[in-house]
């Protein structure tokens, strides 16, 4: 059992949690991911490292209540335990191989949509303490769902906030401002958009005519978190590849977006049902 230290509320519908975990904590490196479960027979949730302490043993999660399970999740409090919690898995993110003299200087731009913003902050705050310069847009449909503001203001060099609705920072899409920044004159060595699939693919649109080298997550796509279910299958560059042992991260010009979200569909309606069982008791 994995007990739960603290839970805060940061949007509606989505909750962060520092949870005791001192081994995994220990290995936990930018861009791996964790596998949660709620019960014995619950259903295995990936969920991206968002911070961790090697010092207190802990890691942090973020959770989004969408489904059945993650709003199981979010239903618990500091205190609760989560049944099972396995990691770190996945490949870290590729700047993890360099050395603190190759990033030192290096010129980074980070485009996180929704909760991405949470699996940003950490590879943000490794980048800047070994002196990157690192700019981030996060994007949200309102104010209200701008999440890690603050952390993400203490540990980068430019922080742009986008909402669809202008209730805060730049009205439009991360793209847009994304390429304001460009037409501004800023340059980047390299960039890193996690977010909705969707998101993803018109960033990787508007960045390619730059040349700028891009990263994207599919984090969103992975099921078993082991490879062994197949349903973390995608098509980066004309090979298949999977997302949890190969992943989550890839050349964000050769994956195929529109395959990707038509095996997210897949099971829409079985997870449509289970939220329902879910809201009335019998989940």
């Amino acid at each position: 059992m994995y007990r739960i230290l603290s839970k805060n509320v940061i949007a509606p519908g989505i909750c962060r949690m520092e949870v005791e975990a001192p081994r995994l904590a220990a290995s936990a490196l930018p861009g791996q991911f964790l596998i949660v479960r709620v019960r014995e027979q619950g259903e295995r949730i990936p969920l991206t490292i968002c911070d961790y302490d090697r010092k207190a043993g802990t890691v942090s999660i973020c959770t989004q209540a969408v489904g059945a399970s993650t709003r199981m999740i979010c239903a618990l409090e500091a205190g609760d335990s989560l049944q099972d919690v396995a990691g770190p898995l996945g490949v870290p993110s590729a700047f993890v191989g360099l050395g603190d003299e190759e990033i030192l200087g290096r010129r980074f731009l980070f485009i996180a949509g929704g909760v991405g913003a949470a699996p940003v902050y950490p590879q943000v705050k490794y980048l800047h303490a070994r002196g990157a310069i690192v700019h981030v847009i996060i994007g949200a449909k309102n104010a209200d769902y701008v999440i890690f503001e603050d952390e993400m203001r203490a540990v980068c060099d430019r922080l742009e906030i986008c909402t669809d609705d202008g209730s805060k920072g730049f009205k439009g899409l991360v793209t847009a401002c994304a390429q304001s920044l460009l037409d501004e004159g800023c340059t980047y060595d390299e960039a890193v958009a996690i977010g909705p699939m969707i998101m993803m693919k018109f960033v990787a649109k508007t960045l390619q005519p730059s040349l700028i080298p891009l990263t994207v997550s599919l984090n969103t796509i992975m099921v078993d978190g082991t490879g062994m279910c197949g349903a973390c299958r995608v098509t980066v560059g004309g090979k298949t590849r999977f997302a949890c042992v190969e992943g989550p991260e890839f050349d964000g010009y050769q994956v195929d977006y529109d395959e990707a979200m038509r095996r997210m569909g897949i099971y829409r309606e079985a997870e449509i049902e289970a939220d329902h069982k879910c809201k009335i008791g019998r989940g």
